[in-house]
């Protein structure tokens, strides 16, 4: 399509003409629409948080908010999002048996798992599919996302040119860490953080990885240098956790913790898997950076519960005859099903989906 065309020479001046369609749109784009980058307020006219308090502000956010989202109870810190809200970003997370407490689904520990911008496109992927419900149109949550994660980190942005929908993803995205809100005498202003440019890095992007904290040594002792109630509420989740330090967590590994995190549908891959991702800069280098008896171990206790296998079976006894016994025996050897037999007692098990066929199979014989 053509946006000019020429018509032709007029008074020995070329004249020329906008395409029809083209001029019809751009003209609502300058009438209505066309807004141009959101500015940076002045510096002069706020007081700006360091880098590094911005950073551990948007941690701590975050942190909080995922200690509330896995486990209520842990978390001091309230949070703007309504509990239906909560229980949208929950859903796959957690899992609810009767009047039981919730505990972390298979799929909740790998999230746990996830690098931190992972994690943040879940939270942001269901925040957006649930907006109809709000009454919201995800479009425009999705076009104001993006925006904003092309806004400078740490620079202050004036509250008052957003509408009421950024407004109130604004004042919800501050609950994630994504931004801070301020207030001055006359203005209010956000600031976005780190976490909000991660909405544009790809999920495969190394430069956004955390760096690691967990040390595990050769007899099963397990060190976190760290200050975060997440990561020891992690930790717990496969090991017992010993005593708590400012600055250090002190677990061990032992089969009772693993037998009770395989009880709840974590594997010893994902175990293994996360040590490694998360060791500490003083072993990430070595090679293995978890030791090997270790890995071995948790491995080890796994397939110890995996060796027994649980089927349902039908025990069958009081047989009226040998003859009978021996009928039924060779009957079930026939479909695969016979598990165990005992020709003195006349007693056998079979398998439990040939139950009906064994009834009917009895029921002829007696005719």
């Amino acid at each position: 399509m053509l946006l000019i065309t020429s018509l032709g020479l007029r008074k020995k001046e070329t004249s020329y003409e906008m395409n029809k369609k083209f001029q019809i749109n751009l003209q609502k784009q300058l009438i209505h629409g066309g807004i141009l980058p959101r500015e940076p307020m002045a510096s002069s006219s706020v007081i700006l948080p360091s880098s590094e308090e911005l950073e551990i502000y948007a941690l701590e956010q975050w942190e909080h908010f995922l200690l509330h989202l896995i486990s209520s109870n842990q978390s001091e810190k309230l949070t703007n999002f309504s509990s239906s809200m909560m229980k949208v970003f929950q859903r796959g997370l957690l899992s609810q048996r009767d009047k039981e407490a919730s505990r972390l689904t298979e799929y909740g520990f790998q999230f746990l798992l996830m690098e931190t911008n992972a994690q943040l496109w879940y939270i942001i992927r269901e925040y957006i599919a649930n907006a109809e419900e709000r009454g919201v149109d995800p479009a425009n949550i999705i076009s104001f996302l993006l925006e904003l994660s092309f806004h400078e980190t740490g620079q202050a942005y004036n509250i008052n040119t957003l509408n009421e929908v950024q407004l109130n993803t604004i004042k919800d995205l501050s609950d994630l860490g994504l931004v801070k809100l301020q207030q001055g005498r006359k203005e209010s202003w956000f600031l976005p953080t780190k976490l909000a440019t991660t909405l544009s890095v790809s999920l495969s992007d190394t430069a956004t990885r955390k760096q690691g904290y967990v040390v595990v040594e050769t007899n099963f002792k397990m060190y976190a240098y760290s200050t975060s109630k997440l990561h020891c509420e992690i930790m717990r989740l496969f090991a017992r956790i010993e005593y708590e330090l400012p600055n250090l967590i002190v677990g061990a590994i032992n089969k009772e913790s693993l037998y009770n995190a395989f009880d709840n549908g974590i594997t010893s891959d994902q175990i293994v898997s996360f040590l490694q991702q998360n060791a500490h800069p003083r072993v990430a280098e070595k090679v293995p950076t978890v030791p090997e008896n270790v890995t071995d171990q948790i491995r080890l206790w796994e397939s110890d519960l995996n060796r027994v296998e649980m089927a349902p079976a039908q025990f069958y006894d009081e047989f009226p005859s040998k003859d009978l016994f021996e009928a039924v025996c060779d009957f079930a050897r026939e479909y695969g099903a016979l598990l165990w037999d005992d020709s003195k007692k006349m007693q056998l098990v079979v398998k439990g989906e040939l139950h009906n066929e064994m009834r009917e199979f009895l029921r002829r014989q007696k005719q």
